[in-house]
């Protein structure tokens, strides 16, 4: 029998690869005959960059670079395929774990330190970019990160404008570089988006995501008639006005900074993560999947990790979800091709005893065992 294991990290609990392997020797003590293999996952968001450059056998880079304030932070990106592939989370420069709550201030937040991250690894050779960019503190169109490209993005009086999306409302001409030209030539952007907001209007980046990044419905006001400023003066150097496009109000409008200047394109995070990691073929050929995540509900039915998996599946492949817990509208996932969805806690816990490591791992493969039991008797009874 053919086994996959593609569960995505358990937040706070396991990573992917930790929750590959406690499944995998649930498995084969259930079936030790059986053909396991493991596939680690991610959706595009935290944990991503490890997931990929581990399965990929690359390696991390650090580099000091500026923060979404005015200070500098260490982060991290990855390198595979010969340096070829960089992996990179925006938030590990711009993320809003990064700032104290008082500290919120979309106003000024810049993307600068993410621009210094893909300098940084296209000088060492990277042409292809896989790059994450959710949980961003940034509203600023992803101006900061192209000021560190090299763009020049001037005020009326042939000044550099400041950082943040407020001072977008200056903006009176924009000059590139060298650098982006040959980005765009040489270089493959992909971008894990799994939201579809539209720069500017009711539903783009300012109006629905500036409050929970700090801004007062006054400072969303403000954000908002800066970036439709910056889309004018856009549409007017590039000849096209991509505002609209579903995706480009993403992470404070980055998705309109790479899909406009880049030409990068916008793709759901598992979709994109199964792709890099060449998992269709295997997924077809699976008489089991068993997929999960920490936490299974509606959502997980509406593009997340586990629904990317079982939508896949070869037709015939029976696919199991594996969850720290179960929430409401989990029946959602059977209808997304998951034919089944257990929670993996033995008895009533608290959630720091059910998150603890150890703990979580000894009841995924635990449960992953029961059923792997109950699908071979299954077969045998057939």
């Amino acid at each position: 029998m053919k086994i996959v294991i593609a569960i995505d990290s358990y937040k706070g609990s396991l990573s992917s690869l930790q929750a590959g392997e406690a499944a995998r020797r649930g498995v084969l003590r259930a079936c030790p005959e059986a053909e396991v293999t493991e596939l680690p996952l991610a959706d595009g968001g935290e944990g991503t960059m490890d997931t990929l450059v581990a399965a990929l056998g690359g390696h991390i880079c650090k580099k000091m670079v500026q923060g979404p304030l005015q200070r500098k932070v260490e982060a991290k990106y990855g390198l595979a395929e010969g340096d070829t592939l960089a992996v990179i989370e925006m938030a590990q420069a711009a993320g809003l774990p990064l700032l104290r709550p008082e500290e919120r201030n979309p106003l000024q937040a810049t993307t600068y330190g993410l621009g210094e991250l893909i300098a940084a690894a296209y000088a060492q050779g990277a042409r292809h970019f896989l790059i994450g960019i959710g949980g961003s503190a940034t509203n600023d169109a992803g101006a900061g990160m192209l000021q560190a490209l090299g763009v020049q993005l001037m005020d009326s009086q042939g000044r550099q404008l400041p950082w943040g999306g407020a001072a977008l409302a200056d903006l009176a001409s924009i000059e590139e570089g060298p650098l982006l030209p040959r980005l765009r030539q040489e270089c493959q952007f992909e971008i894990a988006c799994d939201v579809e907001n539209p720069l500017c209007g009711s539903q783009g980046a300012s109006m629905v995501y500036g409050p929970q990044k700090g801004a007062s419905p006054a400072e969303v006001a403000v954000l908002e008639k800066a970036l439709s400023h910056f889309a004018d003066g856009t549409a007017r150097y590039l000849s096209k006005d991509l505002r609209q496009q579903p995706g480009s109000g993403a992470a404070g409008g980055l998705g309109f900074a790479f899909t406009a200047f880049l030409d990068g394109r916008l793709r759901r995070g598992v979709e994109l993560v199964l792709d890099v990691l060449h998992m269709q073929e295997v997924l077809a050929k699976a008489d089991v999947v068993l997929t999960g995540e920490g936490r299974m509900d509606g959502q997980t039915a509406m593009g997340k990790a586990p629904a990317g998996v079982a939508a896949r599946a070869g037709e015939h492949a029976v696919v199991v979800g594996l969850a720290g817990c179960l929430g409401q509208g989990i029946e959602a996932c059977h209808g997304a091709g998951i034919h089944a969805c257990f929670a993996i806690p033995e008895g009533p816990l608290t959630l720091e005893e059910a998150m603890a490591p150890e703990r979580a791992a000894q009841n995924l493969a635990r449960q992953a065992e029961e059923v792997v039991r109950l699908i071979c008797a299954v077969k045998e009874n057939r």
